[in-house]
């Protein structure tokens, strides 16, 4: 899988850092099934396949952090925000497998 261009990469342990920064936006684009049976407090779910739909909810002008299961989805979902003008995007390296 190759990064998409402008994206940094993040492990779940820089994630961990990150959290508590206010000026930072946590999507999290598994389905709301998977979101449910676990997830990361800060982070708000927007299932990839409505991210088109629901990117007015996030802020152009504030980072977002992206995370799926794998860093599959959320690869995908760091490229239509880039495509949308977003200028700061992470995605986080081996999505919630990683985080344990």
């Amino acid at each position: 899988m190759l990064p998409t261009k402008g994206v940094r990469n993040i492990t779940t342990a820089q994630l961990k850092n990150e959290l508590n920064d206010k000026h930072k936006q946590f999507v999290d684009v598994r389905t709301p099934g998977e979101y449910k049976g676990n997830h990361i407090g800060e982070f708000k779910n927007i299932p990839l396949h409505q991210l088109g739909q629901q990117i007015s909810q996030l802020s152009k002008d504030r980072e977002v952090v992206v995370i799926c299961q794998s860093g599959m989805r959320s690869n995908k979902a760091c490229k239509i925000l880039k495509k949308q003008g977003f200028k700061q995007v992470s995605n986080v390296k081996g999505g919630m497998n990683a985080w344990f």
